[in-house]
């Protein structure tokens, strides 16, 4: 199929800015043709930088009022609700699966845009980075690998989004042959698998963690995310058998290849857990853990500021706190919180992953985020540095138990990673017990185990709807922390809507289809 080229895809690249510096948020001053940029190397640095702050990192950029837009499965699943629903539409029909490509159409079309826009600048960094003077080939290979890994992640959010999409690894410098037709899911994510292979394997990129290099991307970043790939892979829409490849990269990140990672441990007092130093908790104060954050959004309390700690308190709390308002944007429904044992989960109990109550006084509230509650901006500043983890270690252990287990059986390795994120959970059991209760399982019942485990931990990587999809089963709660697995498409959410399969994709924005005639008419069955 001959490559078009999306109306979309900016002409020319804005990549102005100085020198690199410690905080990667360059952004452009004016507009430069390819002819007059990459002229030295200081312009690659800058180009490489940009794709730090937008594409794929712009997914975690939102209002108070509106959420951010990795929020929108949350939405739909109707585990999650926002308090401004009524006044944010992308909200309220996602919420009541009445999305169409037009009553959301604004809303989609800026992601698709802010996704396109990332991919575009990725493309000319990775054409002309090559011949751009003054780089040793060690970094440039190295800022080929970011470039490349930023495309491909933009194009996988694209891809899980809204399915087949215009796929282009070519700068646009010209005005003829101006829409891109879609290519196919399959081709998509050969491109997406070339483009991390070639960042992993031939960028020269560091061995160690993103927050312990400069908070740049590390290969333990690529790897990751490749792993994460080949298991959204193998299951649907895709339903290629990649299991063994996620299974071999997670076992490598595991065993030290690309870094030193680790789950944060709790302190103790005593031989108990101190419920103030939970593991949760120093990841909650810490602004990134070389521990255990492989891929973070970097925020600057004097550049670009985080909006989570907004999420992280009701409306009705506006007054208890410095900020001029708070939003439950991202509030959990009681059918999800009842994923946890309200009993034995610690990240079910109060100030862990969720809180109920205003510290010092009498009043209280439904929960919200206490992952994302920072004391100083709540209550001194108004403005948050904390970097927003985006994949973490318990993520690879998670990948790595299911791919093992769909590829090689419940071995010991894959008993011993789901072990060690759900021991750390269940903080009054021993591991030796719950390594015990998982090793006798068959396959499926194994591989539903770690299910659940990504559902109640990666909830604040925003992994719930990602894997209904991927996997087609929803999680339902017969008894707080008792969960089965029902078909995702016919369930009835708690919003009293029923999941269609046309839902497993978001509809194409209405204005992208009445501006681009090569996309079609088939908007995913909306």
């Amino acid at each position: 199929m001959k490559i078009k080229i999306s109306i979309l895809v900016v002409i020319t690249v804005a990549f102005l800015g100085s020198s690199c510096s410690d905080f990667l948020d360059e952004e452009p001053r004016s507009e430069l043709s390819s002819s007059q940029f990459f002229k030295e190397a200081d312009q690659a640095r800058s180009a490489v930088n940009s794709l730090y702050r937008t594409g794929a990192p712009s997914m975690t950029d939102g209002g108070v009022y509106s959420g951010v837009p990795t929020m929108l499965g949350a939405y739909m699943s109707g585990f999650f609700s926002n308090e401004y629903a009524g006044q944010e539409l992308h909200v309220s029909n996602t919420q009541q699966l009445t999305l169409n490509g037009d009553n959301i159409g604004g809303y989609l079309q800026d992601r698709w845009g802010d996704l396109y826009r990332g991919i575009s600048r990725a493309n000319n960094a990775i054409k002309y980075i090559p011949e751009t003077p003054g780089l040793t080939d060690s970094e440039r290979n190295q800022l080929m690998a970011e470039a490349k890994f930023f495309r491909a992640y933009a194009y996988y959010y694209l891809v899980r989004l809204f399915g087949p999409v215009p796929l282009t690894t070519e700068p646009y410098d010209s005005l003829e042959d101006l829409y891109l037709e879609r290519s196919s899911v399959a081709e998509v994510y050969a491109q997406i698998e070339a483009d991390l292979s070639d960042a992993l394997y031939n960028g020269e990129l560091p061995n160690v963690g993103m927050v312990d290099n400069g908070k740049r991307i590390s290969s333990g970043t690529v790897a990751t995310l490749l792993a994460e790939v080949y298991l959204t892979m193998s299951g649907n829409p895709l339903n290629v058998d990649r299991y063994g490849d996620a299974a071999s990269l997670a076992q490598k990140i595991v065993n030290g290849d690309y870094g030193s990672f680790s789950l944060v441990q709790h302190d103790m007092i005593d031989g108990e857990v101190d419920l103030e130093n939970s593991a949760y908790n120093k990841i909650r104060r810490s602004d990134a853990s070389a521990q255990e954050h492989i891929y973070i959004k970097e925020y600057d309390p004097a550049i670009s500021t985080s909006g989570f700690p907004r999420y992280s308190y009701p409306t009705g709390l506006s007054q208890d706190v410095l900020y001029d308002i708070v939003n439950g944007a991202y509030q959990p429904s009681s059918t999800f919180m009842d994923l946890y044992d309200p009993v034995n989960d610690l990240r079910a109990q109060e100030k862990q992953y969720f809180h109920t109550a205003l510290e010092g006084s009498d009043k209280t509230f439904e929960p919200t985020p206490y992952m994302w509650h920072d004391d100083e901006a709540i209550f001194e500043t108004a403005n948050s540095g904390k970097d927003q983890a985006m994949l973490t270690f318990a993520d690879v252990l998670l990948i790595g138990a299911e791919a093992i287990a769909q590829s090689s059986g419940v071995t010991a390795e894959a008993v011993d990673y789901l072990a060690q994120v759900r021991a750390r959970a269940y903080w009054q059991s021993d591991i030796s017990t719950i390594e015990t209760s998982l090793s006798g399982l068959g396959v499926n019942e194994f591989v539903e185990e770690v299910w659940k485990e990504r559902h109640r931990e990666l909830v604040f990587e925003f992994q719930n709807w990602n894997d209904i999809v991927r996997t087609r089963k929803f999680p339902v709660a017969n008894t707080p922390g008792e969960i089965t697995f029902v078909d995702a498409v016919g369930f009835v959410t708690s919003q009293d809507k029923q999941i269609e399969q046309k839902h497993m994709l978001l509809p194409l924005p209405g204005p992208e289809l009445q501006r681009n005639p090569s996309l079609g008419t088939d908007n995913n069955g909306y």
